[in-house]
């Protein structure tokens, strides 16, 4: 029977509260970052009044995200590109293979002639990709894929019908594609436009110049690109020529805390603004919001060089996370979506072992196969952990757990932590498992003697302190510490800030499932 420990109407309107909540008051400013998680590689197109933004989130499925906003502060998730980039081994989990910080990488997003298209590039698939539909928000989204992969490209539609990648590293190219952007122009253009565009910054390159973008402004080509010098920080520099191939001229426009890898946009009132993300220790990329101006047909960005913390934008209700996290009571009723918008899948699901049906009110996990690791175990369902403070918690059934499985919630990076229930010849015990190191160590396990618990797990983002701790509760109101505390770092072979996530595997052998009853978040934790 679902909620088998009762939770106070006061706990329950707490969350409903969050999923709705509002900060500051009818005088407040927007604030910066404008989502304090992962959401990287950011690019923009607004058609009439309304914004919309993709983002990468590489391995996950689905993937390629589409928020929309109507102020350029306040998104929500509207859509996804593609439900599976490709279907392989890596992609599945599979032989030990595996695709993180891989998948899908920046996209870029454009509205012409009555469609949207959204395009990416994936070493994993070893494509470039476009995805186009003429409803962003409810449409179907059709496929075009082709070769060569074009690393970090922008698509652009100039004004005689002619279509454009720019893409690459160090030296920027230009690709012409086909009228249908279904592959490259025979006989088009294919050549370097800007030879070493770091330059620009420093004489020392570190990352190579890359993470183009382009915009069209008052006759001139724009072409924004990050670079990174060595012992320095990303960097936004920005080309721009009267010609699409050039010649091009460069200047260094943004140097603050490593604000960079975005582009400009404007207001239907003819404002300008920069959109950029930072890199923000284990939470991840973060978007940043700043006022742009022109001068001598040079975009200069931010406010004397710095990106403000305040935005002289209104913003009585900056909802920040809440359009791209919520809670779920996975109580569904006809015509629901099986799983809403915020909910991604860990790499590609096994859709045969996984459902909201079974048992009605639950997700249920069953396994299909054994793993080692729950890095490699298949069908974890994730959400992006948030900063500066978050806290997830769920209750999980066990009675058909099989011995040697594993289940409970995961702070989802190269390095973990699980908190959860094993089974071990046929007995239960709630256990937490810190991953930190190459092997990881199981730091505490402690009987089970009732049909279910509740976990959770805290993320302290704050002043990058990046502590992740566990808890676990009999009764769904008192919470117990377990283990120790998880030192959380981003780490470049998953590319990506941390994830809470439901997950059920098996090490011995496959069959046995789990029952999740909830997933309820909090923005602030117990442990200070």
């Amino acid at each position: 029977m679902k909620q088998h420990f009762t939770f106070s109407l006061l706990v329950l309107l707490f969350f409903a509260a969050k999923s709705i909540s509002a900060q500051g008051d009818q005088g407040a400013k927007a604030t910066n970052p404008i989502i304090w998680a992962d959401v990287p590689d950011v690019a923009m197109v607004r058609v009439g009044d309304t914004y919309y933004m993709s983002s990468t989130t590489m391995h996950m499925s689905p993937g390629l995200p589409i928020m929309k906003s109507k102020d350029l502060v306040n998104w929500r998730l509207v859509s996804y590109a593609y439900d599976t980039l490709a279907d392989n081994e890596k992609l599945r989990l599979e032989n030990g293979k595996n695709a993180y910080g891989a998948g899908s990488w920046a996209s870029s997003i454009r509205y012409h002639n009555g469609l949207f298209y959204v395009s990416t590039f994936s070493a994993t698939s070893g494509k470039t990709h476009v995805f186009t539909t003429d409803n962003i928000e409810k449409g179907t989204w059709k496929e075009t894929t082709f070769e060569p992969v074009l690393h970090d490209h922008t698509l652009f539609f100039d004004d005689d019908g002619r279509v454009y990648m720019i893409y690459g590293a160090g030296d920027i190219r230009i690709a012409e594609l086909t009228p249908e952007v279904s592959g490259l122009k025979e006989n088009g253009i294919h050549e370097v436009i800007i030879p070493n565009a770091s330059k620009v910054a420093s004489d020392r390159v570190g990352l190579p110049a890359e993470g183009s973008q382009m915009v069209k402004h008052n006759g001139y080509y724009y072409l924004f690109n990050i670079t990174w010098p060595p012992n320095d920080m990303r960097t936004v520099i920005v080309h721009r020529a009267k010609e699409i191939t050039g010649p091009y001229e460069g200047k260094l426009m943004l140097r603050d805390r490593g604000i960079a890898q975005g582009s400009i946009i404007d207001t239907s009132k003819g404002d300008w603004y920069a959109y950029m993300f930072r890199d923000y220790g284990a939470v991840g990329r973060i978007p940043y919001l700043m006022p742009m101006k022109w001068e001598n047909d040079w975009p200069l960005l931010g406010v004397e060089g710095t990106v403000p913390d305040t935005l002289d934008i209104p913003a009585a209700e900056q909802t920040g996370v809440w359009g791209i996290v919520a809670s779920d009571e996975f109580n569904r009723i006809e015509g629901d979506d099986p799983l809403p918008l915020y909910w991604q899948w860990n790499h590609n699901p096994d859709n045969r072992y996984w459902s909201l049906s079974d048992s009605p009110g639950y997700l249920r996990l069953t396994t299909g196969r054994t793993d080692l690791s729950p890095l490699q175990a298949r069908n974890t369902l994730t959400q992006r952990a948030f900063g500066p403070e978050s806290a997830a918690s769920t209750f999980v059934e066990i009675t058909r757990m099989k011995n040697g499985d594993y289940a409970g919630m995961i702070a989802l990076q190269r390095k973990y932590a699980f908190v959860g229930v094993k089974k071990e010849d046929d007995r239960y015990a709630i256990v937490m498992i810190n991953g930190e190191k190459d092997e990881p160590v199981e730091v505490a396990s402690i009987p089970l003697q009732q049909n279910g618990v509740h976990l959770k797990i805290e993320c302290d983002f704050k002043e990058r302190t990046d502590k992740a701790r566990c808890y676990y509760s009999l009764d769904g109101v008192s919470w117990t510490p377990i283990g120790n505390t998880l030192q959380m770092a981003y780490t470049l072979p998953h590319f990506m800030g941390y994830r809470f996530g439901l997950i059920h595997y098996a090490t011995k052998e496959s069959g046995g499932y789990t029952d999740f009853d909830y997933y309820r978040i909090e923005d602030q934790i117990t442990t200070k």
